[in-house]
């Protein structure tokens, strides 16, 4: 999968963790470093010309930045804005790893059947992967859910 040079890269703080979760599996390129620094989130959206989440005013207020400034501790009201500031994801759903961030590649059935409950190779025909951590995802009843979620959102 080819990315998209136009589409926005985004790096989320500390208190964002469930929104880049979100934004990775709706298909937004989405950095998270749980445990760095105010510095090191600076140094990381500079230098990758990413745009920083956050709900810190004073991270948000920095100069060199570009930032989007989450107002609501809702993930759904975030979703929103999210969507609203930057528009909808580059790619589709489940193109990337909701864990690592990498780009999700296609995996057939005959490579997925070992790694997956047998009740999931009996039921699913179609499943991703992730070339860098190695998690399988498919279209399962969480992704039911999720869109679900996004419906109430009005989520294109």
């Amino acid at each position: 999968m080819s990315r998209d040079d136009s589409a926005p890269q985004l790096i989320a703080d500390c208190m964002l963790g469930r929104l880049a979760k979100w934004l990775r599996l709706l298909g937004y390129d989405t950095a998270f470093l749980n445990d760095a620094s105010d510095h090191e989130l600076a140094r990381i959206a500079r230098a990758e010309r990413r745009i920083l989440l956050t709900r810190d005013r004073a991270l948000a207020a920095r100069r060199g930045l570009d930032t989007l400034l989450i107002h609501s501790e809702q993930l759904d009201e975030q979703l929103e804005q999210v969507q609203d500031a930057l528009g909808l994801p580059p790619v589709p759903s489940l193109s990337r790893c909701s864990v690592c961030n990498v780009a999700l590649d296609d995996l057939s059935p005959a490579e997925a059947a070992d790694r997956v409950p047998p009740y999931i190779r009996r039921t699913h025909s179609e499943f991703r992967h992730c070339p860098s951590c190695h998690r399988v995802y498919w279209s399962g009843s969480h992704v039911e859910a999720m869109d679900e979620q996004l419906e109430d959102l009005d989520w294109p």
